[in-house]
This record gives structure tokens, C-alpha cells and sequence, in this order.
């Protein structure tokens, strides 16, 4: 029968709920529960998309928290471009078909600065016939 009893009270207990009245107690905490949620966050997204993630928080008395998949590190020396692909074949074409597209959007510009050219000539014209018909 006692042990029944050391069973009842191991469960749940209730904690008595106070507000934090130290205001940087409370920043304190509030930072602790977003890093906390924004950490979940980042590995809920690394887990799902495949993505690779860093983060990293600096908390309101300055002390540095990070997180990262596959590592802080790697993440910031990808977005670094410091660790430069070894398939160059991969580059090439890459660079080739950056040019492709730069190419078409400079064509696409010349043909939109042409219509702009003849849609001022044409307003200027339809202006001058105005005037003629005011006159």
C-alpha cells in the first residue's frame, strides 16, 4: 500500500505560477523561449526541406548561441563562397547560362527602351495635333 502511495506523489506536481517581476528576468526568459522555438524552427526545416541552416544569437547580456546543420561553419563558408566547387565542368556551364540569361534580359531591355522611344514620339505627336486642333 505504500508504495502506491510514492507513485501518486512522483507524478505531476503543480507549480505555483508568479509573475517575474524583475524586468531583466523577464527579457531573460522571453530570449530563452524564442531562441529555444526559433532552434526548433531551424531544425524542423533542416529535417523537412534537406536545407542547410545557421543560426546565430547574440542573447541581451551578449553571450553567443548558435546553431547549425550540417555545422556553423560549413554553412558560413558556403555563403562565403570560400569552399569553391571542385567540378569546374559544373561552373562553366553554369557561367555560360548565367550569360545566356543576362543576354536575354539585355535584349528584353533594348526592345522596352524602343517602345518607350516611339510611345514619347507618339505622344508628342498626338500633343502637337491638340494644339493644331485648338489653334
Amino acid at each position: 500500500m505504500s508504495n502506491s502511495n510514492s507513485r501518486r506523489n512522483m507524478g505531476r506536481q503543480k507549480i505555483e505560477m508568479k509573475k517575474i517581476t524583475t524586468e531583466s528576468n523577464l527579457h531573460q526568459v522571453i530570449f530563452i523561449k524564442r531562441r529555444n522555438g526559433l532552434f526548433k524552427k531551424s531544425n524542423d526545416l533542416c529535417t523537412l526541406c534537406d536545407a542547410q541552416v545557421a543560426i546565430i544569437v547574440f542573447s541581451p547580456t551578449n553571450k553567443l548561441f548558435s546553431i547549425g546543420e550540417p555545422g556553423v561553419d560549413v554553412v558560413i563558408d558556403r555563403y562565403l563562397m570560400r569552399d569553391q566547387p571542385q567540378n569546374l565542368g559544373n561552373m562553366h556551364f553554369l557561367e555560360a547560362h548565367r550569360n545566356a540569361n543576362v543576354q536575354e534580359l539585355n535584349e528584353m531591355i533594348s526592345r522596352i527602351n524602343e517602345a518607350l522611344e516611339s510611345e514619347k514620339k507618339y505622344s508628342e505627336e498626338l500633343v502637337k495635333q491638340r494644339k493644331e486642333a485648338e489653334e
